[in-house]
Parts: structure tokens; sequence; C-alpha cells
């Protein structure tokens, strides 16, 4: 089961509004209607249903059978199950079930800090994408992880954080590893196939600011979204967020 900390669990502001501009180029570029997105590891539809709501064709890519119910159930809620094809599946057979150059999307969010080679599966999800296609990353921060980790006292989950080769805070961590923006930008350079195009925080105020109250609920959500999207994208507010994302374009 992910945990609250895992990327794949949120879908914060600044991603969303990342994406909607690459569906919107993919339109724009293409003339398609539907564009093909690829979602590996993304089985309970977070990402996926919301993606298809938009009129995109989402295949989604997952190991787990329950998370893939639950794709199964907010997509025929949604109405939007003949665009979602989900596939009991992993990254290690990814070009068994989705062509290579195929998509105009390839989406890996809560992923690399759960598998064993990170830098493996992003040149799996990189190859899935079509020339010029897009791949979007989000993942575990690190220094967002630090921060958490003082605000709560927990100094020696905090120390680990930053000495730990890979970001994790003892044997017991249900993560692999947590990232900062420069190691998710080497990971992008070694598959030989990416150009990074943004590296931005997500979710930055979410430790700072209390959700919005009941009375106006909507305006202050949207104004804290806007805010958070704007902190998010500079660069040493970013480091600090809880997530991480990196948007890479396919040459």
């Amino acid at each position: 089961m992910p945990t609250r900390e895992q990327a794949g669990a949120a879908r914060g502001a600044a991603v969303s509004r990342v994406l909607d501009r690459e569906i919107a180029r993919v339109r724009r570029e293409t003339g398609s209607t539907t564009p093909r997105v690829l979602d590996v590891g993304g089985g309970s539809g977070t990402w996926a249903v919301p993606l298809a709501v938009e009129g995109c064709a989402v295949t989604v890519v997952d190991t787990s059978p329950n998370a893939l119910a639950t794709l199964a159930r907010r997509a025929d809620e949604a109405g939007v199950t003949d665009r979602i094809t989900p596939v009991n599946g992993d990254v290690d057979g990814l070009a068994d079930v989705a062509p290579v150059d195929g998509a105009d999307l390839v989406l890996g969010h809560g992923l690399l800090e759960v598998v064993d080679e990170p830098g493996r599966v992003l040149t799996a999800l990189a190859a899935a994408a079509a020339p010029g296609a897009a791949v979007s990353v989000l993942t575990v921060g690190r220094y967002g992880a630090f921060i958490a980790r003082i605000a709560t006292g927990r100094l020696a989950e905090a120390r680990r954080l930053l000495t730990d080769p890979h970001g994790r805070t003892g044997p017991d961590d249900r993560l692999e590893r947590r990232f900062d923006a420069g190691q998710l930008r080497e990971l992008a350079a070694a598959t030989g196939r990416l150009e990074v195009e943004t590296v931005q925080g997500d979710g930055t105020l979410e430790a700072w600011l209390p959700g919005p109250g009941q009375d106006g609920e909507t305006a202050g959500r949207d104004e804290r979204d806007e805010l958070d999207a704007l902190a998010s994208a500079v660069p040493a507010l970013g480091e600090v967020a809880p997530r991480l994302h990196l948007l890479a374009r396919r040459y």
C-alpha cells in the first residue's frame, strides 16, 4: 500500500497545470482529439480518470489488482470507462503491453521511489513515449521529507534523511529512496533520450498553510492552488516541497 508521502497519492495543482498545458500542446501540434496517455503505476486512477475526462485515451499499467479495481470503479463513476484501458503488469514488461514510441504523454507518478532501479525504469518510460512527447515523473522529495520530520520533532529521522545516500530513514523505511532536483535531472540525462524542460516542486505549501475553511472553500482552494503553483516553480522553494515533478521531452 502506498504511504501518504508517496507522490502518486496526491494530485497537486502545480503538476496538473503542466499536464494540462502538455495535453493542449499535443492537440494543437498533432490535431488529435484523443491524446494517448500511458500511466505506469497509476492503478487507482488518481491521474488517469481526470485525464480521461479531458478526452484522453489512457492506458494504465499496474501490478495491483486492487488498485485496478479502484480504477475501474472511478472510471465508471466518471463515465469514462471507454477511454481507459487497465493492464495488469509492471515496468519490466512495459514493451509487451505498451507500444514503443506509442504515447503522446507518459506518466511515472509515485514510481521511482519504490523501484529497485530507477534509471532503468525511466529509460523504459522514455522508450514508450513518441518522439517529441513528454515524460512526467512525480516523486518524493528528500528535502521536503526533511522539513516534515523537523516540524514534527523527529530529529533522528531527519538526520538520516540527509546522510543516507538514498534519503532513507532506516531499514524500516517503506520507500527505497527520495530525490533532490539534481538527481532527477541526472537520471533523465542518463537515459540518452530525454531533454529536461521542467523541474519543480509540488504541494510546496502543504506544510505551511492550513486547508481552506468551509466558508468560501472553493475560492480559498483556488487561491491556494495558484500560490502553490507559483511557489513550486521557484527552485529554492520547490526543493523543499513534499514532491518533485520533472517533465522531460523525448528526442
